[in-house]
């Protein structure tokens, strides 16, 4: 998973208030049940010492439900707000944690976060008709990162179903609007599929759209389609199957990435291009070695050593002594090393810990190696 989004979380002050926490607004009384949770969450975080700013910038955010909206629609919410009340972090979560999280500590602990954000794979949904198409792109987790829509041309656009020596013509003429507006919704999938490189293109809506979209598709993006019947483009159509859909594909890509992550450290490490436990993963990210970092989870109770960038990580005073490090700080391993993959541009993945070869914690696959990576046995 590309975890770049966490980078404003890393570049401010801490200590960080980090909250995953139930804002379900279903309810007759969702109002005053929010707000109890809220008030709890509030309190547990002053008690550990978060300040007032802090305090109250997580209790706007989480309350929003309150105000109706698209907010109170949401299950789970994520919040990092940094020292200075600065929110660093407000994802959508899959769902209600299954366990909440108010936390104020030195470094936000963003594995909880990140096992419960959804649309974790980047994707485009479609939903098309004979006039153009409404485009939305999934990249960032949990939130909708672009919204489009592509216009086509609308005169004489259905087909005549009368005879008369104008039939053939206008019956021609449809079909070439309808190809005509096709074309300029491919393109505008085109553009995207360029920047972003989703993961699929999932089409939606008219079948004859559809089925001319999908011939006019690039070889750019042409593999990346999955068609389906339900759901439409029409005002008060119902979006839950596209919805649905959507999260069963992803899901199934989250899936294949875990374990391709674990082949991999199989595979790559036997050409040396992967490295397994903690002071290997360790010196890998100091030397941003590292393509991608695979978290096994649950985490060890592990420690490391960390000065002031994310880089400076070490597993003991002699690796700080070697580094030439002064003020070095204890921090849980997982959060340690999920701040050197973000400053490093590493991908994470996060994978059950039984699925780890040898049970070990944390591997990395390799952009490179040199004469100090570990060979292999």
């Amino acid at each position: 998973m590309d975890v770049s989004f966490l980078a404003p979380v890393f570049q401010a002050a801490g200590p960080y208030a980090t909250v995953t926490a139930d804002v379900t607004h279903v309810t007759e009384n969702a109002d005053t049940e929010l707000d109890l949770r809220v008030r709890a969450i509030a309190e547990e975080l002053a008690e550990q010492g978060a300040p007032e700013a802090v305090v109250e910038a997580v209790r706007g955010r989480l309350l929003e439900g309150n105000d109706g909206g698209e907010a109170g629609t949401i299950r789970g919410r994520a919040v990092v707000v940094a020292a200075d009340g600065t929110v660093v972090l407000d994802s959508q979560l899959a769902d209600a944690p299954r366990q909440e999280l108010a936390e104020w500590s030195p470094q936000p602990d963003l594995l909880p976060v990140l096992r419960a954000l959804p649309g974790r794979v980047p994707h485009v949904v479609v939903l098309t008709d004979r006039t153009g198409a409404d485009l939305t792109l999934f990249s960032t987790p949990g939130q909708v990162e672009e919204e489009e829509t592509v216009k086509g041309d609308t005169f004489q656009i259905r087909k005549f179903q009368g005879g008369g020596w104008a039939h053939h013509r206008y019956q021609h003429n449809a079909e070439n609007k309808w190809v005509h507006n096709a074309d300029d919704v491919a393109e505008h999938i085109a553009s995207v599929v360029r920047r972003v490189h989703p993961r699929f293109v999932l089409l939606a809506g008219d079948m004859r759209a559809r089925q001319i979209l999908t011939d006019r598709a690039s070889d750019l993006w042409a593999d990346l389609i999955v068609s389906i019947d339900e759901g439409g483009r029409a005002a008060g159509a119902d979006r839950e199957p596209v919805e649905q859909k959507a999260a069963e594909l992803v899901a199934e890509h989250e899936a294949r990435d875990e374990a391709d992550a674990v082949e991999k450290i199989s595979s790559a490490g036997a050409h040396g291009l992967a490295v397994t436990g903690t002071a290997n993963v360790v010196e890998a990210l100091r030397k941003a070695q590292v393509e991608t970092l695979v978290l096994a989870d649950p985490a060890d109770d592990e420690k490391l050593l960390v000065g002031a960038s994310p880089l400076e990580l070490g597993v003991d005073q002699a690796d700080m002594d070697a580094l030439g490090v002064q003020e070095v700080h204890s921090v849980p391993a997982e959060r340690a090393l999920l701040a050197a993959a973000v400053a490093s541009t590493a991908g994470v993945v996060v994978v059950p810990r039984a699925a780890m070869p040898g049970d070990i914690p944390v591997a990395a696959i390799l952009r490179y190696t040199d004469d100090s990576t570990p060979t292999p046995q």
